[in-house]
């Protein structure tokens, strides 16, 4: 096999990923690394203007407080923000991390304005909110502005800062003195023959959460298109997973109803336009099953109702026979038609609503445009079919899991403090290993600007503990190095070795191609462990058969091919998602409830039992391989 460069970097604060989080770690650390003399390294396997699921860009930051009162409705304080993550949660979050961002937010986005980010204003100067949280922007290139800050405060840095992007991180390195301690990471480049060792006294891991664990709904010609970016691979809980860190709430995976097949987004038509949305016989499934919701009370009954009750009323919906589900966009412009008797006035409206609509598509979702225009679709005077997404994992929207972290000093219960080695905002269960976004569990509806502020809550926690181990040295041998690099590598080598044996590359008795791998872990997945196949429901027994084909799926991981960088890139990012949908079926085995009925169910535990509302924690242990299920309490703060 030809050679590979190895390139060793030494730094003090490592990040890695540059999605939202990323960039607010890079615009923070180095703005406290800066007058200690820190070097800070961002690592990206894309290139940061256009990474991570806001790479799309947005029409809405859905985390805001307005606590300063310039909004055009709805300002909110923090408490009122914990109420309502907990309820749509179902009563399980960890609150001192909610907090923590709801009191920071408003001012990462204050900075996005600052940057050049055009948020919607009334005539007053107000921001305009479309519900109770969202503030409306015009943000086609918000990941773009928001990454050039981070680009900006990295070069500040002269020789201390470096973006290096392009690099897949496969592994983090465990320093040999300190079990339980990271030290760094390795990787590969995606474009050129090098293989990446970086060396440092604190890691950020938030690569971002997961998608096509499960199978995809889009096949064919389709394959790939999902709610969430298919590059997001669980890289961030793999590699915590990996190092020893507890990973939590692996079992609660969000399933976005959104328009079919592009899935473009709903909220501003929920939110902004006030649309109706209907099952086949024009009858509203939401709020259609009171006596069903009943049995998930209190939550169910929480304003505004629950996401995964609302997801269930869908299922349900389903399980009857009445889908297709609709989004009734003619209905606004009856609803015009009835309360504007003016002429013009009605004009204006319907092409100011037009306008918007079309907006938000091409700012979020072109292909939701083109799907319109391939259905003849327009939406003024036709619905627009909605579906049930394949399942996610992220731990920033309205799903919350991600790594056990601790959480800040003024509001974390004592209780929590045991799990940690040191007391660190967003630290893991592993020393000098923190995570931020998608990467913190229990601790949903960060959305973009809250995914933005914990990158920096994270980072600034990260210098202090870099600075507190100024005299810190990792301690890797090159027979380690050696070792992963022969690893990372192995499926290039093995492609070489064997690919001649048959004239079909892909038909191989000696290797699985990255993409079928990829197939078979979709398929037990999906099958067995709660995908869309069964309509989001399993149970112990199809768990215990799940994790037995898993247990081939990790075997088959030492059998891998790839036929050159780009190959080697898809493969790491399965064998990433193999080790995530272990986690997720692991937790869900564990849990003797269905607390998040929309999300996934039990049929053998089709209830809500407050007596097991508790964190499920996992963690692995590589030298034994041996998993470890932890439940921890749910401890309320206000």
């Amino acid at each position: 096999m030809r050679e590979f460069e190895t390139v060793v970097v030494d730094t003090d604060i490592l990040i890695l990923g540059g999605g939202m989080s990323g960039c607010g770690a890079a615009v923070e650390a180095a703005y406290w690394a800066k007058p200690l003399g820190l070097k800070v390294t961002l690592v990206d396997k894309a290139a940061i203007d256009r990474s991570g699921p806001v790479a799309m860009g947005l029409s809405a930051i859905n985390t805001y407080m307005g606590m300063d009162g310039k909004v055009t409705q709805n300002p909110r304080m923090p408490e009122r923000f914990v109420e309502y993550v907990t309820n749509d949660q179902m009563g399980l979050i960890r609150q001192d991390l909610v907090y923590d961002i709801a009191r920071h937010v408003d001012s990462t986005v204050k900075h996005f304005e600052k940057w050049g980010l055009p948020i919607w204003k009334d005539e007053a100067g107000n921001y305009v909110k479309s519900g109770e949280w969202q503030v409306m922007i015009s943000g086609e290139s918000y990941k773009i502005i928001v990454a050039e800050a981070a680009r900006s405060a990295i070069a500040a840095l002269g020789d201390k800062g470096q973006i290096i992007e392009r690099v897949m991180i496969t592994h983090l390195l465990k320093d040999e003195k300190e079990p339980n301690r990271v030290c760094g990471a390795v990787g590969f480049s995606v474009r050129e023959d090098k293989f990446y060792v970086f060396k440092a006294k604190v890691v950020i891991c938030m690569m971002g959460g997961a998608v096509h664990v499960f199978r995809p709904r889009s096949q064919g010609e389709g394959f790939g298109r999902s709610w969430m970016p298919p590059f997001v691979n669980g890289t961030t809980y793999a590699l915590i997973l990996q190092a020893g860190g507890e990973l939590t709430q692996m079992d609660n995976t969000f399933v976005p109803p959104r328009f079919k097949d592009s899935y473009g987004p709903v909220g501003t038509f929920f939110l902004l336009f006030n649309t109706p949305a209907t099952n086949a016989y024009g009858e509203a499934y939401v709020g259609g099953y009171p006596s069903e919701l009943d049995k998930w009370a209190p939550y169910s009954h929480a304003k505004p109702c629950p996401t995964p009750m609302r997801n269930y009323e869908m299922i349900l919906c389903a399980k009857e026979g009445k889908t297709p589900y609709w989004m009734r966009t003619e209905k606004v412009v009856e609803r015009f038609q009835k309360e504007i008797t003016d002429p013009k006035e009605l004009k204006k409206k319907i092409k100011e609503y037009e306008s918007e609509a079309w907006e938000d598509f091409l700012d979020m979702t072109i292909a939701g445009a083109t799907n319109w225009a391939a259905h003849n679709i327009d939406p003024l005077e036709k619905p627009m079919e909605l579906q049930m997404s394949d399942s996610v994992f992220i731990g920033s929207h309205a799903g919350s899991c991600g790594a056990w972290a601790c959480g800040p000093e003024d509001l974390m219960p004592k209780e929590y403090a045991d799990a940690f080695p040191a007391q660190y905002n967003c630290m893991t269960t592993v020393m000098g290993l923190f995570t931020a976004g998608c990467g913190v569990g229990a601790c949903a509806h960060k959305f973009s600007s809250g995914s933005h502020v914990q990158g920096r809550i994270a980072a600034k926690a990260s210098v202090k503990f870099a600075n507190d181990q100024k005299d810190y040295k990792p301690t890797v041998s090159d027979a380690t190095i050696n070792k992963l690099k022969e690893v990372v590598l192995r499926p290039l080598a093995l492609y070489e070795e064997k690919s001649g044996y048959t004239t079909s590359p892909d038909v191989n008795p000696h290797y699985i191609s990255p993409h079928n791998f990829l197939f078979r872990l979709q398929k037990i997945m999906g099958e067995y462990i709660g995908g869309w196949e069964t309509l989001y429901g399993t149970s112990d027994k199809m768990l215990e058969t799940g994790l037995w084909k898993l247990g081939f799926c990790e075997e088959d991981t030492e059998k891998i091919a790839a036929k050159n960088l780009h190959e080697l890139l898809r493969a790491w990012e399965a064998i990433h998602r193999m080790w995530v949908g272990m986690a997720c079926a692991r937790t869900r085995l564990a849990r003797k409830e269905s607390r998040w009925p929309g999300y996934y169910y039990k049929f053998d535990y089709l209830k809500l039992d407050e007596t097991k509302k508790h964190f499920i924690n996992v963690k692995y242990d590589v030298d034994k391989k041996e998993w470890k299920v932890i439940e921890r309490p749910m401890i309320p703060i206000i």
